[in-house]
């Protein structure tokens, strides 16, 4: 056992320094600010686009009294609902000759593009186009308020501001559980392939032979896991301390940060930082293994493609427990072992209590112990086997 942990130890040390003090780590660091970049760009081109097509545009062939009422009764419905989804009425004079030429012309328009067009008077109206059930609705009650004998006035509503109450603190933590377990998953993910390039590179180069004449290979399977996950550990400190930095200055602009969690912050930071080493773990032992069967980068693709796919579904059965933590599936969830981490942290930000982590943590712990012997064992069957491969025909004459 002692030369095992020293034989990790000394591998664990060698991949952690060729990694973290190399150039590579500098742009590995910056790897996440372009994804986020490109996503805060196309993000602002959708949000655009879908203001323009949120608003439907409504056609009214009223004179100008029914057609001034309308509006008013618009105005406050817009006052009532705010946003781009409130209908936009534009006003078009009634004509004399052919009615439905007409109608159908205000509905080829493009500037602006018509959805609908209203016509015959607020005691008879009509509608002609593409009415979906959201602008039916608002037609509605736009027309009973402008039929109204008098305007509505607006009622005075005394309002008693809280801090937060139970159906917003649900929605608030259900949200962070769900952004939790999101970045958990996207970060496995990501960093999880360091270990298959390193991997590949030193079983290409022979290295990989002359490690393994030195130490354990069960030494150098649990040392290139921790290396990887210590490298890890150090980009998600600097990441989470420059997006803190980057929110603290800017969080007078209108940032909101996350509500707090059921756990509270401390406590929640710690156990994501312990699922997340778990779930790495897990993870990590798995694609480790699967690079010790391939020889080329090209097979490596080839056999993690599966696993993530697998990973995306596991994923999604984790995300059955954000909202419902006492549930059947949450508790399944909970108990899989390559979803419990996931599960876990979600748990972590909806309900109070440590000592079910402690529990989960332990149960983790017990499946990361037995995947890494499975692993390792598998590991050393194949980690030498990189030469070229002899076919079955030269094989039995050999």
């Amino acid at each position: 056992m002692k030369r095992l942990l020293n034989g990790a130890w000394v591998i664990a040390r060698r991949d952690f320094n060729a990694t973290v003090l190399s150039k590579a780590f500098i742009f590995f660091l910056l790897g996440p600010l372009f994804p986020l970049l490109l996503g805060g760009v196309f993000g602002g081109i959708g949000a655009t686009v879908a203001t323009r097509t949120e608003q439907p545009v409504v056609a009214v062939m009223f004179w100008d009294s029914d057609f001034h009422r309308l509006s008013a009764a618009r105005d406050r419905l817009a006052e009532a609902m705010p946003g781009p989804g409130v209908i936009q009425l534009i006003q078009r004079q009634p004509v004399d000759g052919d009615f439905n030429e007409h109608v159908s012309g205000l509905l080829q328009s493009k500037d602006p593009p018509v959805r609908a067009v209203l016509t015959g008077s607020l005691d008879q109206p009509h509608v002609t186009g593409a009415i979906d059930p959201a602008t039916y609705g608002q037609l509605k009650l736009i027309l009973a308020d402008a039929r109204a004998p008098k305007p509505r006035a607006p009622v005075d509503l005394t309002v008693t501001n809280m801090a937060a109450s139970s159906g917003s603190l649900a929605k608030d933590r259900s949200n962070t559980a769900l952004y939790g377990q999101m970045l958990l998953f996207f970060l496995t993910i990501l960093l999880s392939g360091m270990v298959l390039s390193q991997l590949i590179e030193e079983k290409s180069n022979k290295i990989i032979e002359v490690i393994a004449a030195a130490v354990p290979i069960d030494s150098m399977f649990i040392g290139k896991l921790f290396a990887m996950l210590a490298a890890s550990v150090v980009g998600i400190l600097v990441w989470v301390g420059a997006g803190a930095l980057l929110i603290q200055m800017l969080k007078q602009g209108g940032v909101h940060t996350l509500p707090p969690p059921a756990v509270g912050w401390p406590a929640f930071l710690a156990l994501a930082i312990v699922y997340f080493a778990m779930n790495y773990l897990l993870l990590g032992a798995v694609f480790l293994t699967i690079g010790a069967q391939a020889t080329t980068a090209r097979e490596v693709q080839t056999m993690s493609m599966p696993v993530t796919f697998a990973q995306v579904l596991i994923f999604g059965f984790a995300t059955t427990a954000v909202g419902a933590a006492n549930s059947a599936n949450a508790i399944a969830a909970a108990i899989f072992p390559l979803s419990s981490p996931m599960v876990m942290l979600a748990r972590a930000a909806e309900q109070p209590g440590i000592w079910p982590h402690l529990l989960a943590i332990l149960w983790q712990a017990l499946w990361v112990a037995l995947i890494l012997r499975a692993g390792s064992q598998l590991f050393r069957k194949t980690v030498l086997k990189s030469g070229p491969r002899i076919r079955w025909w030269r094989r039995s004459r050999a």
